[in-house]
């Protein structure tokens, strides 16, 4: 079975292995220039996704003539700003999207997406007039070029709904964009935009999906991600001390209990979450999810199956105990590591997890150097009692 120490080098091993390093935007849309000298009246440093929007509005005639800039993680990537006539959101948008053909050339065309999920995406003529399209990529960045014509309610509202995205691949055979990631920088990138002052209002917060997911996220990282390994270390190090029985056990209990009941809950959200993402499957978190599920649930059961301490197999059953406990610690924190992967709430809230994790491990070597030192000690003044023939005890 492995030692303490060698679990507190593994959550620190987890930590060192996650980088800190934080995205810095290397420029803002005020410093960009043209190929072709293009000026316009507007410029925007969009709050997600690294992107920017330069335009001009021409109230005479409805005309706003754009250029949208962002980078995809991959260079036979896509990006796509839009516009949604209704609501600030994916559903029922009017893209246009940029991307490399087959033979590796700039394209710009016009597509259609669904209003209902999954969302389709056809390309098709908008809803409204576009014109001089066109789009080019220099140094990982590409950008989309186009003139629209506003239709008149929007026109006369002065705003309009806007979406922006990036994606890693286009589907060759159908000619559309590949799925893009789920993270919350993918699913915030809407808002409002203001035709004459420039300015982007956001959307109203998080949608009811993003706000249940960052409640799943909280929920996991609480019970299997901090409070179970809490409870393990209670267990490991508080009982080395006859004044801390049974407290111990009692506090024991109550942290791997609740960490079992808040990750239920957080499990049943996950399953929620995944019922309702047709297309989307993160089949390695949701796995290892089941399996923490599957083998929490054993380990509560197993309590009221506990030996006494003198019976003949208590000692399998404290291998069982021990071995199925460090196994749901390693599976908790990794999964935790991978929902933040996917969620991708921002580097600082990946930080904070690290270093309370970090401060766990660390406390928890700190203290197994103690008890170890205590052990010892104990071992050593038994081993150096005088024997005098009186059935191993000390003379009075």
């Amino acid at each position: 079975m492995a030692s303490s120490f060698q679990i507190s080098a593994l959550l620190l091993t987890f930590c060192v292995s996650i980088s800190l390093t934080l995205p810095v935007r290397s420029q803002t849309c005020a410093s960009q220039t043209f190929t072709n000298n293009n000026l316009y009246t507007h410029c925007l440093d969009l709050p997600t996704l690294t992107s920017y929007l330069h335009f001009t509005y021409d109230a005479a005639n409805s005309t706003l003539s754009v250029a949208f800039f962002a980078s995809p993680s991959k260079s036979d990537g896509w990006i796509s700003w839009a516009i949604n006539p209704k609501v600030p959101a994916m559903g029922g948008a009017q893209a246009l999207i940029a991307f490399k053909d087959t033979k590796g050339v700039m394209t710009a065309k016009t597509y259609n997406i669904s209003t209902s999920m999954p969302y389709s995406v056809v390309p098709s003529k908008l809803a409204f007039d576009v014109w001089d399209t066109r789009a080019e990529e220099e140094s990982g960045v590409m950008r989309i070029f186009a003139k629209i014509k506003v239709p008149p309610e929007l026109a006369e509202k002065g705003t309009l709904n806007q979406v922006w995205q990036v994606g890693s691949s286009i589907d060759a055979a159908k000619g559309v964009p590949s799925i893009h990631e789920m993270g919350a920088p993918n699913l915030n990138s809407k808002g409002t935009l203001d035709l004459n002052g420039g300015k982007i209002v956001s959307s109203g917060g998080l949608d009811s999906r993003t706000k249940r997911k960052n409640i799943h996220g909280v929920l996991n990282a609480v019970s299997w991600g901090l409070l179970f390994p809490f409870g393990i270390v209670v267990a490991r190090y508080l009982r080395t001390f006859p004044s801390a029985d049974p407290a111990w056990f009692y506090l024991h209990v109550f942290c791997q209990v609740s960490a079992y009941a808040i990750g239920v809950a957080g499990w049943a959200t996950g399953i929620k979450l995944g019922s309702e993402s047709k297309g989307i499957q993160y089949s390695l978190h949701r796995n290892i999810g089941i399996a923490l599920f599957s083998l929490a649930t054993v380990q509560i059961f197993a309590l009221f199956l506990r030996p006494k301490k003198d019976h003949k197999f208590r000692l399998y059953w404290n291998i069982y105990h021990h071995g199925v406990g460090y196994v749901i610690l390693i599976l908790g924190i990794l999964n935790v590591f991978k929902g933040l992967d996917i969620l991708q709430p921002g580097d600082k809230w990946r930080s904070i997890y690290i270093i309370a994790i970090a401060v766990l491990g660390g406390v928890a070597a700190l203290l197994e150097l103690i008890t170890w030192i205590v052990v010892l000690r104990r071992k050593s003044s038994k081993s150096t009692k005088p024997y005098d023939g009186y059935g191993g005890q000390s003379r009075p």
